[in-house]
């Protein structure tokens, strides 16, 4: 089952798709709550490149490694990337008032649909705070 999220993020494509892409960035968004952080990631950022992050609870009480391979990559439209069996893909579309990202992702069976999506859409939710919040600083 595919399942997809999407925000609109008012600021120009060439930011949204770095902050996307670049490490020190990642670092800054990619939470789906506010007790939860992620500590290291990495990118290389070419279709047979690997990436990762490590999220963690800031109470340290756990944390796990999200890593995968990039499939595809066109700056600064389009990633294709695969994370052990699944796949997921995002795209960045200009609009008139911003940039659409669009991510859609395989779902897996241990959590509900739901809850993957409500999860995938905090992350995506904190990456347009960052972003738009960055751009006006």
């Amino acid at each position: 089952m595919r399942i997809a999220v999407e925000t609109i993020v008012v600021a120009p494509i060439a930011d949204v798709w770095r902050a996307y892409t670049t490490p020190e960035d990642i670092k800054q968004w990619n939470a789906a709550s506010d007790d939860w952080h992620t500590t290291a990631a990495a990118v290389d950022l070419r279709a047979g490149g690997a990436f990762s992050s490590r999220m963690e609870a800031k109470d340290g009480s756990m944390g796990f490694d999200f890593a995968g391979t990039y499939t595809k990559v066109e700056a600064p439209r389009l990633l294709e990337y695969s994370f052990g069996d699944r796949t997921a893909q995002v795209a960045f579309a200009p609009e008139a008032d911003g940039v659409k990202v669009e991510v859609s992702f395989d779902g897996e069976d241990t959590h509900s649909v739901e809850q993957q999506r409500g999860g995938w859409q905090a992350i995506l939710d904190n990456f347009k705070r960052y972003v738009e919040a960055k751009r006006r600083s």
